[in-house]
């Protein structure tokens, strides 16, 4: 692990601080600051990468990194997915089907020392099954237990299977900057993030830094970033600005697996966790329900916890 940050970096870290989605009122505005932080990122890293998950936010970071590489005549970034053994089959199977239409330079990370025992969700392991590293790992969380119940949305299970996951891909890659599809909205230990945001505590994870290019925006943001540039970018012929209120409200001869859009989304969860700690409280589109009237992530287990700030601590996104 680097025990020091790059110094050829010269970034103002406290870019967005105090900052709230109002001081970009339009989606141009918000779209203009997300491609100004991506340029700015592309240009001083040196091994960048994206973290896609597949769901709304991070697929608003990738078109961004895309339409911006394009336009600076540079490679994308490599693409990080990480699997938590949790996914539902349809997040999957959307990642790597758009991976191929886009051609992208894919990286799946996962806490091999599970895959390596053959663990699945629910499963008790024993911890003397698991490897000295990810003992230390459970040690430093202060666990005390014998056995581990693989659950994707514990602290512990969350910090094993994803932060770990992620921090040795970074460690593995060398990367310095990665891009992540947080929001001054979306949850309160996120609330504070800079648009560059620093890791650089070599004791806690590999220095690097989270590049929060869409910060600005709302959830309503993001589906008005869809409809009106990502899906018709995507979709020969697909009309700007045109909002499906159901599956039967595309244009004709368009299905919904034409579109970048989980069919997640289709069937109305508004944010994608694991298959058991996701649920919707709606059977409308995602973006057709009232977003105003509920939390969006209510329906995350890991968030019921209120875990996000510790595990934002540990490297968590």
């Amino acid at each position: 692990m680097a025990l020091s940050f790059p110094d050829y970096l010269d970034l103002d870290y406290t870019a967005g601080r105090d900052e709230s989605a109002d001081a970009y009122p339009t989606l141009e505005d918000k779209l203009e600051k997300a491609a100004s932080v991506t340029r700015t990122a592309l240009e001083q890293y040196e091994r960048p990468a994206i973290m896609w998950t597949g769901g709304k936010d991070s697929t608003v970071v990738l078109y961004v990194v895309r339409e911006v590489a394009a336009d600076l005549g540079v490679p994308v970034p490599p693409v990080v997915f990480i699997d938590h053994f949790e996914h539902f089959d349809e997040t999957e199977a959307f990642v790597h089907e758009w991976t191929d239409r886009w051609n992208l330079d894919l990286i799946v990370a996962r806490n091999e020392d599970f895959a390596r025992i053959g663990a699945e969700p629910g499963d008790e392991i024993p911890l003397s099954d698991l490897s000295e590293s990810t003992r230390r790992e459970l040690a430093r969380l202060g666990y005390e237990g014998d056995t581990i119940v693989l659950d994707a949305d514990t602290f512990e299970g969350n910090h094993l299977l994803k932060t770990v996951a992620l921090n040795d891909v970074i460690t593995e890659h060398g990367f310095d900057g990665i891009f992540s599809g947080v929001r001054w909205d979306e949850q309160d230990a996120r609330a504070d993030e800079t648009f560059f945001s620093p890791r650089h505590d070599s004791e806690k994870y590999p220095p690097h830094d989270r590049v929060h290019s869409i910060l600005q925006f709302t959830e309503a943001d993001i589906w008005g970033a869809f409809w009106n540039y990502i899906v018709p970018d995507a979709v020969d012929g697909y009309p700007v600005g045109h909002v499906p209120q159901t599956t039967n409200d595309l244009p004709e001869g368009t299905h919904p697996t034409d579109l970048p859009v989980s069919p997640k989304y289709f069937e109305g969860f508004r944010s994608l966790g694991t298959e058991s700690g996701s649920s919707k409280s709606d059977d409308r589109p995602a973006w057709v329900q009232d977003l105003a009237a509920s939390k969006e992530r209510a329906g995350r287990a890991q968030d019921k916890e209120n875990l996000m700030e510790r595990l934002r601590d540990l490297g968590y996104m």
